[in-house]
């Protein structure tokens, strides 16, 4: 079947009679990597930064045998995509799972919402190249204005050919073939003066201000007390930390 992806809700809903849970450049994704997918079954594809489950779903319903692997680095996508799925009948159809090599693993065919950060793009597109198979298609999307000359950059790095589609609807897809020179994602990492105490502090591609202190964090260690209230096996709890 195909999923008719105006069933599909962003979940939490407010509900908004107008709101979405896709949007241009998913509707471009699921258009041009369309040919790629005849004929793939459900275990060959992978989708990594869906918003709420749209690419993972119709990619679900378009193929049979086995399930679509899908990645979304937040929690409330996670949920959006378990809750679509129920609505739709396609729970036994996807898996959420992190982003390792099982993810990517043997797939044919890869849809990708592209992160904003490079280096989170670069993580994504080495374990694509390391461990989908050697006949992989990546196919990764986003609205143009988030969109940079760099993002075809970093996909050269692990692709032979990265090509551009069309734009339509202020959006656009980067299709890279020949994967080469994968790498599963390591943290950056660096060493930093806190007072009077050395800290490590590690990051994975995503993370805001990668491995450094972002002015918020800088601000509030700067204005902690000189003492904490407590015991000091007390546990300590960083909320929003990011």
């Amino acid at each position: 079947m195909t999923l008719d992806l105006d069933t599909l809700r962003p979940y939490p809903d407010a509900g908004d009679p107008d709101s979405r849970a896709h949007d241009a450049a998913d509707r471009l994704l699921l258009d041009e990597s369309a040919e790629a997918r005849q004929g793939v079954a459900r275990r060959e594809i992978a989708v990594i930064g869906d918003t709420f489950g749209a690419l993972a779903l119709a990619c679900a319903s378009d193929a049979s045998d086995g399930v679509v692997r899908v990645h979304q680095d937040s929690l409330g996508g996670e949920r959006a995509l378990a809750a679509n799925a129920r609505s739709t009948g396609l729970e036994a159809s996807v898996a959420s799972l992190p982003l390792d090599p099982e993810l990517v693993r043997d797939a044919r065919v890869v849809l990708v919402r592209l992160p904003r950060s490079l280096e989170a793009l670069r993580d994504i597109a080495g374990l694509i190249a390391a461990h989908a198979a050697p006949d992989v298609v990546v196919f990764a999307g986003g609205r143009i204005k988030h969109m940079s000359l760099g993002m075809n950059d970093v996909l050269r790095e692990h692709f032979d050919t990265v090509d551009v589609s069309l734009a339509r609807q202020k959006s656009r897809v980067l299709i890279a073939h020949g994967p080469h020179d994968g790498r599963d994602p390591e943290p950056s990492a660096a060493r930093l003066r806190i007072g009077d105490t050395d800290v490590e502090v590690r990051a994975f591609g995503g993370v805001f201000a990668g491995a450094a202190l972002d002015i918020g964090t800088r601000l509030l260690i700067d204005n902690l007390p000189d003492t904490i209230p407590g015991h000091a096996d007390d546990p300590a709890v960083d909320l929003a930390c990011g």
